[in-house]
This record gives structure tokens, C-alpha cells and sequence, in this order.
């Protein structure tokens, strides 16, 4: 019995408070009631190496550390409500999570758990891991949590959804490597262009998205939409490749166009589409409006792709006239759609599209194949004028389907003429001219389309060298009225002349323009005074006729 009452004698003893704690691997402090380091167990005395802790106040020990986020571990306590978890930061930036309980033998006991790696992690869960943007998980949680604020008080709050313009053809053109180098640029620019207290997002590819609250709106994000079009059109220069890429943007503002997640995100969806739809580079505040037209831009991207497969598209030929001989020299290609029920779909509504939902490249091999199949066909052996897109200079393989098609139809690669913009120069790349000059190599020429309407049209005319100049249309409507127009068009041809390239000028529908480009020392000429497009049918039959009249 004696044995047993000096058992339970030893169980009952009093036990200095820090007894059980040597071991624990979470870092333990005790604190005495003027809120003084009594105690600290091994793991929070490696915490705060070199610093001794004993003896210290908290404050003091926090300090001494360079700690941040001390403060507010005994606020929540003398304001008398439950300790929760506060976050403290150390210099190195681990991170503590810290919870002050009081004793019931008076002071208090302090445990900090270091939780740095679980809150990289998470961290990590939430980025981009190549440009280190939130990702579209992280999008979808902050929006969450801004549209309960703006429920709560009624301050508004922008989404901006963002494509990047003609990234897929650096991308394509250039590598993985320099379009992964370009987005993370990119990402730069959306930071400088943000606040702190915004949210910016990579979703995938080339989709971006901001979400911008505690500023007046619509202003604010119209603001920072017109600064990210303009921030991210600007030139990137990257492995010595110069690069122009654009942003199109489309924006919702909540409550007003939406109060839930899916919601905002569908309509900022929607007028990005408007964006892109109307020329890109620009963007565009959500409408209700826009919700009823995307069942019809659906409809149309479904014909489209029948189109293709069915082969309702169809191409016209209108003739190109030698100014000097008043002979036809040739004809360029162009592409209608004659849909059963639509009935003629304007290339300016097709084509945009074709490039946006991928099928354009399929769409211009057979444009390419079908014009030389036809051309080589004409009993008198003018050219054929066919324009490519710059996504037609993706992967590496032009060269190799315009030799395809010349081989297939028999076509004399002297008689094709490749019609460009600006836009496939755009990038600067070295594999475009490389393409370029093998197909001049095989005997194609090629002819920078549109010329002057580009910012660097001149620049382009030193890096290859021409066949032909088409002068845009812009420059010879009315021009026998505008004398500026007159200057601009002589000069032009006398750089064209002086580059050994021939010019040729477009739109031309009055006698009176015609007479004024011919007296600016114009090549050749084409439009609707000279001949409207027709089709493959008529353009055999007007061959056959001029050939007749000649041979009279």
C-alpha cells in the first residue's frame, strides 16, 4: 500500500511547465505574464539562431529577428477574442504559423509551426508555371472572391479576357523556346501595366485574363485595357529576332454583366470575341447583344468547315492589264463563298474567321491548287496572281505545296505570282524569306500586296527583293482630285523603278484614275474599269476571245 500511495504521490507531483515539451518538433515558447521568454523547447531555439530567446519579450525576440507579423500574435488576445493562427515571416522568408494560448497557471504558451513548404506548394498549385502568373484555378478562386465582395458592397469589379494576336505564328514559325521566352516577356508587361491588388492570369496558350477591383468602372478597366493593347503591341527583340505580336481584349464588369463566375467569364469571352472580330488590336466592353449573335457565329464556323468539305467555295478571276500594251497580262485569284441558303458570303467575313478557327491554311492550299489547275488550263499562258496568308507560312511546308501544285497541274512556275502582306513579314523571320527565296529560286515570283497601307513597308523592300509592288487601293481611289495622292503614287513607282520592280495599282474604276496612274509611270493596272472578277468559265472565254483577235 505504501508502495502504491508513493505511486501515486510521484504522478501527482507538480511538474515544471516545460517538462513534456524538449521533444516536440513544433517550436514552443512559454511566456511568463509580462510576456517574457521563460521557456523555449530545442525546435524554437533553432527557429531563432543566433538569438538566445530566454529572457526576451516577444516583441524583442521578433524584432531582434527581423520578423514580421509579430504584432499581431498577442492582439487577438488582449482584444479577448479565440487565438486563431497568425502568419509570421522571417527574414529568410520561412514562414510560421503561430498560436498564443494562456496558461491556467498564468503566462502563456506560444507554438509555431513552420509552414513554408506547405504554403509554396500551394502557392505553386495556384501558378503558371512558365510565366509564374496565377493560373486559371487561382483566376477562378479570386474571382470567387471579388464577386462576394462586390455582392457585399456593391463596388464593381472588372474581368478582362486577353488573346495574344499572331503569337501561333511566332510560335509556329520560331519555336517553342522563343514563344515561351515571348509569353514570359509578356507576363512582364501585364505586371507593369497592373496594380499590386489585381489578379493576372495565364489560362493556357496564348489566353491572359485581369481581374481589376477597388477602381471606378467602367473607366478603370477601359483604362487598363487601352494601356494593354498598346503595352503589349509594342516590338519584342528576342535571339535577335524583333517581334510585333497584338492583344485583342474583351471585358465584363460586374454586377452589371454578371454577378457569378461563369457568368462574367462567358460575357468578357464574348466581347473578346467582338475584338477579334472586328480587326483585333482593340478592345471591347461586353453588351447583352453580343449573347445573340454567337449562335450565329457558331452556325457560320459549321458552314465554313462544310464549305471546305463540300467544296462550295469557288474562285473568280479578274483580269490584269499591261498600261503599255493594253494587253491582259493576267489575273488574280479571288475566293467567294456561295452558300445554299446565305447566298454570297463576303470574303471579309469568312476569311478572319478561317483564320481564327485554324482552317485558313486548308483553305489557301486549295485556293493555291485549284488556281494553278485552271490556269494551266487557259489557252493563253498570262499569270495567276494568288495571295497567301501569313498562316500559310507556318510550318515550314509552303515551298513544298506550291512546287506540289505547279507539278500536279503542270502549271510553268513563271506564270504563278505569289501575292503577300505585310503581315507574313511581320516577324521578321529568317525562315519566311528563306521560303520566299526558294520559291523565286523555282521561278515564282512574288508581290507585296497592299503596299503602303503597312508602317514598314519600305523597310520590307530591302530585306527581299520584289517582283512587284501592288500599290493599295487607298492611294488610287479619286486620286485625279487629290494631288497629295498623286505625289504619294509617283513616288512610289519611281522607288519601284529604281529597284528594277514593276507596279501594279488596284481599285482603279474611273477613266480618270486610270489616266493619272499611267501618267505616274504605273505598270499595270487592275479594277473594275479595266474588268470586274468572273468566273473560271468567262475568264477561258475571254482568253479564247483575245486570243482570236490576235490571231485577226
Amino acid at each position: 500500500m505504501k508502495a502504491s500511495g508513493e505511486d501515486q504521490k510521484t504522478v501527482l507531483a507538480p511538474q515544471p511547465r516545460s517538462a513534456a515539451l524538449p521533444e516536440m518538433a513544433t517550436a514552443v515558447l512559454i511566456v511568463d505574464e509580462d510576456r517574457q521568454v521563460e521557456y523555449v523547447n530545442t525546435s524554437a531555439r533553432d527557429l531563432f539562431l543566433p538569438v538566445e530567446p530566454i529572457g526576451c519579450t516577444l516583441t524583442a525576440l521578433f524584432t531582434s529577428c527581423g520578423a514580421t507579423g509579430g504584432d499581431e500574435v498577442f492582439a487577438e488576445v488582449d482584444s479577448g477574442v479565440a487565438s486563431t493562427p497568425v502568419r509570421l515571416r522571417l527574414t529568410d522568408d520561412r514562414l510560421l504559423d503561430c498560436t498564443l494560448r494562456p496558461l491556467s497557471s498564468g503566462g502563456f504558451v506560444l507554438s509555431m509551426d513552420d509552414v513554408t513548404t506547405y504554403v509554396r506548394n500551394a502557392e505553386m498549385a495556384e501558378r503558371d508555371a512558365l510565366t509564374g502568373l496565377a493560373n486559371r484555378k487561382a483566376l477562378r478562386d479570386r474571382l470567387v472572391e471579388r464577386l462576394t465582395n462586390v455582392a457585399r458592397t456593391g463596388q464593381a469589379a472588372a474581368l478582362l479576357y486577353i488573346d495574344l494576336d499572331r503569337f501561333k505564328a511566332v510560335n509556329d514559325t520560331l519555336g517553342h523556346p522563343i514563344g515561351d521566352t515571348l509569353l514570359r516577356k509578356v507576363a512582364e508587361r501585364f505586371k507593369s501595366a497592373t496594380r499590386d491588388g489585381d489578379i493576372v492570369a495565364r489560362l493556357g496558350g496564348d489566353e491572359f485574363a485581369v481581374i481589376q477591383s477597388d477602381t471606378p468602372q467602367p473607366a478603370g478597366a477601359q483604362a487598363l485595357a487601352t494601356r494593354l493593347v498598346d503595352l503589349i503591341g509594342r516590338a519584342y527583340a528576342i535571339d535577335g529576332h524583333l517581334l510585333h505580336i497584338g492583344a485583342s481584349v474583351g471585358v465584363a464588369i460586374a454586377p452589371i454583366d454578371g454577378r457569378e463566375p461563369d457568368v462574367l467569364l462567358k460575357n468578357a469571352d464574348l466581347a473578346l470575341y467582338r475584338a477579334k472580330a472586328e480587326g483585333r488590336g482593340c478592345y471591347r466592353m461586353f453588351a447583352p447583344e453580343m449573347a445573340d449573335h454567337l449562335p450565329a457565329r457558331r452556325a457560320l464556323e459549321t458552314d465554313l468547315r462544310r464549305a471546305l468539305a463540300l467544296k462550295q467555295l469557288q474562285l473568280l478571276y479578274q483580269p490584269q492589264y499591261n498600261l503599255a500594251s493594253k494587253l491582259i497580262i493576267g489575273f488574280e485569284a479571288l475566293i467567294r463563298w456561295h452558300h445554299p441558303t446565305r447566298g454570297v458570303v463576303p470574303p471579309e467575313e469568312f476569311i478572319p474567321l478561317a483564320e481564327e478557327i485554324s482552317i485558313i491554311g486548308a483553305i489557301g492550299e486549295w485556293v493555291l491548287r485549284t488556281a494553278c489547275k485552271q490556269a494551266a488550263a487557259w489557252p493563253v499562258p498570262v499569270t495567276i496572281a494568288v495571295n497567301l496568308s501569313p498562316v500559310q507560312f507556318r510550318g515550314g511546308k509552303l515551298a513544298e505545296t506550291v512546287t506540289s501544285a505547279l507539278a500536279q497541274s503542270q502549271l510553268d512556275a513563271h506564270r504563278l505570282e505569289l501575292e503577300i502582306t505585310e503581315g507574313a513579314l511581320l516577324n521578321d523571320t529568317n525562315d519566311v524569306l528563306k521560303t520566299l527565296n526558294r520559291l523565286r529560286e523555282v521561278g515564282v515570283a512574288v508581290t507585296m500586296d497592299d503596299f503602303g497601307t503597312g508602317y514598314s513597308s519600305l523597310g520590307y523592300l530591302q530585306k527581299f527583293p520584289f517582283d512587284k509592288i501592288k500599290i493599295d487601293q487607298c492611294f488610287v481611289r479619286d486620286i485625279d482630285s487629290h494631288v497629295e495622292r498623286q505625289a504619294i503614287f509617283r513616288a512610289v513607282t519611281g522607288l519601284a523603278a529604281a529597284l528594277r520592280m514593276k507596279t501594279i495599282a488596284e481599285g482603279v474604276e474611273t477613266e480618270g484614275e486610270l489616266a493619272c496612274v499611267g501618267a505616274a509611270g504605273c505598270d499595270e493596272v487592275q479594277g473594275y474599269l479595266t474588268g470586274r472578277p468572273i468566273s473560271a468559265e468567262a475568264t477561258m472565254a475571254l482568253l479564247a476571245t483575245t486570243c482570236s483577235a490576235e490571231a485577226a
